[in-house]
């Protein structure tokens, strides 16, 4: 049960800031060059305090420290997927 929370809980957290970057992503896209240029260190940013927040209450939260961490880069990266996919297509047509 605690391996299923701990996923749980980082497949959340990981969904959560992988909204925010696509957030991010959807407002400074339509930007100046510079945003745009910026546009990766934010994201990369973003990711960073997502898996330290992970890393640094791993003592404080009753879960298995693993699996939340995996379940988190998990979750950072399909929504980063869906994210491109989406924008992808909404440049097309």
């Amino acid at each position: 049960m605690q391996i299923f929370l701990s996923v749980l809980a980082g497949l959340l957290w990981g969904g959560l800031c992988g909204l925010v970057n696509m957030l991010l992503t959807k407002k400074m896209a339509s930007g100046s060059a510079q945003q745009i240029s910026s546009l990766g260190v934010i994201r990369t940013a973003v990711d960073l305090v997502a898996l330290a927040a992970v890393y640094f209450t791993r003592s404080l939260l009753p879960l298995r420290f693993e699996y939340t961490l995996i379940a988190t880069a998990v979750a950072l990266s399909l929504v980063g997927i869906i994210s491109a996919f989406r924008l992808s297509a909404s440049m097309k047509g």
